[in-house]
């Protein structure tokens, strides 16, 4: 079952799939997709054709610009903003008029590998990727992308770890680390290889 708050504004040609609750005062534009059984947070904005897998729990007051693509598994939370416009203006040149507020071939996209999460309070810059299980902590600007399983800190973020597919800390990268070298989550026990900063998930034979 879907279900909608009555004070959500759904726009037309919207999808919504099985098991997905919009909570209060939410906008969703036109053309917009959302997987089954969400979570969309009270006073959350998703813009024009957005596309959101499944499985995404989206907190309170969230704003999702136009060109952003979020997979399965993905937490954002509260007071998250998206963007994408790099350079962006109110008017033309001449003060006169008002630019369109509708994407156009300088808007840019934004995407989030399924699995990653979003701290409350970030700002989301454009043209990049956060990976898969990566970690943006709260209150950062992310500038560029974000590696698979790294967590990310500050203004702008950098890379500080790396996380497990559970969240917890596998490793706080340092000046000293090998090159190469494997990582177990204290957890869950999931094992991982860091290469240069690469870190991928260890397939047991």
């Amino acid at each position: 079952m879907i279900k909608i708050h009555p004070t959500a504004i759904i726009e037309e040609n919207v999808k919504i799939g099985e098991g997905t609750s919009v909570w209060d005062n939410v906008h969703i534009r036109h053309g917009a997709m959302i997987g089954e059984e969400c979570i969309v947070g009270e006073k959350t904005y998703i813009a024009y054709d957005v596309k959101i897998g499944s499985r995404v729990k989206i907190n309170a007051m969230v704003y999702i610009c136009a060109a952003v693509t979020i997979e399965d598994g993905v937490m954002i939370s509260a007071s998250t903003t998206f963007t994408n416009d790099r350079f962006p203006r109110a008017t033309f040149p001449d003060l006169k008029s008002l630019r369109p507020s509708e994407p156009d071939e300088h808007t840019l996209p934004t995407l989030v590998r399924e699995g990653a999460t979003i701290g409350a309070g970030c700002v989301i810059g454009n043209d990049l990727e956060i990976g898969r299980w990566a970690m943006v902590g709260m209150g950062s600007v992310v500038t560029k992308s974000v590696p698979d399983f790294h967590l990310v800190l500050g203004s702008p973020a950098r890379s500080v770890g790396a996380v497990c597919k559970c969240g917890q800390l596998l490793h706080k990268f340092s000046a000293e680390d090998a090159e190469e070298f494997e990582a177990k989550c204290p957890a869950c026990g999931l094992e991982y290889e860091i290469n240069k900063l690469n870190v991928s998930e260890k397939h047991l034979s």
